[in-house]
């Protein structure tokens, strides 16, 4: 039965300094999972994929329903943070994503990304030219994206990679706290961006501060 959906996409950095704090990222997600998983309307008017990223990125968690996964997959720490293997294979996957949605008869609303980094990117020089593409303003699925930094992310970087809102945390929130609260956040956005308003659209909810946080000035249009 043709539904509308709203796809949220997580993009999480899993680089070698992400080792001592993946595992309560993870737990974060099962949460996620249990309290989307558990609630049959936002179930149904969202759908969840997650990207993990390193030296390379790929898809750990097809887009799916979350009610109708049993668990999912566990972020697991590799070498090197290239933000451009991670904007290619997330503008891969909205475009197949959004399709296969599309041919089904859904009503499909612009996607949402998640995108956290706790480091720099170790492709500088070619990271932009694959952003670009994927928030280009002539392809209509250009996603809009949060951007997260934690520990020795680049304020700047996260400012650039935000579309919508950027946040880095402050420097007394230590990085297992600071990824509980990206959880959070991402769990309340999912959860109040699944109600129907009273015009019967969807819209995108998300937090205008988060604990622990500071929110980035992003650029306007």
């Amino acid at each position: 039965m043709p539904e509308q959906i709203l796809p949220f996409y997580v993009v999480c950095d899993q680089s070698y300094s992400m080792a001592d704090h993946v595992d309560g990222l993870n737990d974060g997600l099962r949460e996620l999972h249990r309290a989307v998983g558990t609630d049959p309307v936002v179930a149904d008017k969202t759908r969840f994929c997650l990207i993990g990223f390193s030296g390379d990125a790929e898809v750990l968690q097809p887009l799916c329903a979350l009610s109708d996964v049993v668990g999912i997959a566990d972020l697991v720490v590799s070498p090197a943070t290239s933000f451009g293997a991670a904007f290619t294979v997330l503008r891969e996957t909205i475009e197949r994503d959004v399709g296969r949605l599309k041919s089904a008869g859904h009503r499909v609303y612009r996607p949402a990304v998640f995108f956290l980094s706790d480091g720099q990117p170790t492709d500088p020089g070619t990271w932009p030219a694959a952003y670009d593409r994927l928030v280009d303003p002539a392809w209509h699925l250009r996603p809009n994206i949060i951007a997260f930094g934690i520990g020795d992310a680049d304020e700047e970087t996260i400012r650039r990679v935000g579309t919508v809102r950027a946040f880095m945390s402050q420097g007394g929130l230590g990085p297992g706290l600071a990824l509980h609260e990206f959880a959070r956040a991402l769990t309340s956005s999912v959860v109040s961006s699944g109600e129907v308003t009273e015009a019967g659209d969807l819209v995108l909810r998300i937090p205008r501060t988060v604990s622990g946080f500071t929110a980035l000035q992003v650029d306007q249009v």
